[in-house]
């Protein structure tokens, strides 16, 4: 059986908090595109491929990345993205934003629409 997407979002946060709750996120120092999670411009699926995208560019720790970048894109279906490396920020500094994006999107999942 397929994992919904409320427990993607879950198993993204938890692996989120588990590089992070260890000395250093792994590869914490290596430059990522900078996602505007906060833009609702946006749709939410262009901002888990732009996500996904940001961490496919990372590729020493690769292994560490990839059951999020599985779950990013397994949940943006196929839509395309582009992503600009105008402005970069730390790994280190992109992890909490994205996981407070997968949170608040785990939050709104959890309560129908119009509540």
């Amino acid at each position: 059986m397929a994992a919904s997407p409320r427990q993607k979002l879950s198993e993204i946060t938890h692996h989120i908090q588990k590089l992070n709750s260890g000395v250093q996120v792994p590869c914490n120092d290596t430059r990522v595109a900078q996602v505007t999670f906060m833009d609702q411009k946006l749709s939410e699926q262009e901002r888990l491929c732009q996500a996904a995208t940001a961490l496919l560019r990372v590729t020493r720790c690769r292994k560490d990345y990839e059951p999020l970048i599985t779950n990013l894109q397994s949940l943006h279906g196929h839509t395309s993205c582009s992503l600009s490396n105008d402005s970069e920020i730390y790994l280190r500094h992109f992890l909490p934003e994205l996981g407070n994006f997968t949170q608040g999107m785990y939050r709104h999942l959890g309560h129908p629409a119009g509540h």
